[in-house]
């Protein structure tokens, strides 16, 4: 798996759809664009050849957590760790395709007080695993050797 790393890459991948909401989540899926960048005169050596946005054939995550949503910035990292841990465990279920999970509304300050509390990355992680989970290919019963 990828991370989504320079603003062209998240726009392109929030340009595609919406695959799957929850609560406080949303994930975008955009196809993979593997042309290069500038596609001028096709002599242009090697090096002088801008790379293409996506490198690689892979599974692209990027995660996005506005301020406005998680005011703290403490929170705003433990739901990215929580973010990229998940979808790692649903890395090899996942299309070839850039992905980013938005955070689209607040955690209520009322009932998770604590920055980083077990409550909240309880919560989080459920959320995701549903998000996950509704976009993730079946799994691949193998068989026995």
């Amino acid at each position: 798996m990828q991370r989504l790393k320079t603003r062209p890459q998240f726009q392109a991948s929030l340009a595609g759809e919406i695959v799957a909401r929850t609560a406080h989540f949303a994930l975008h899926r955009s196809a993979l664009d593997l042309a290069p960048l500038f596609s001028g005169a096709p002599d242009v050596p090697g090096p002088a050849r801008p790379p293409a946005l996506f490198g690689v054939e892979d599974v692209w995550l990027g995660a996005m957590v506005p301020k406005r949503w998680a005011r703290r910035a403490v929170t705003r990292n433990a739901i990215k760790r929580q973010i990229y841990t998940v979808s790692a465990t649903f890395a090899p279920r996942l299309p070839a395709a850039a992905h980013v999970v938005r955070l689209r509304s607040a955690f209520d300050r009322s009932r998770f007080v604590s920055a980083t509390s077990d409550a909240l990355k309880r919560a989080v992680r459920g959320e995701l695993e549903q998000l996950f989970s509704r976009v993730a290919l079946p799994a691949t019963a193998e068989s026995p050797a």
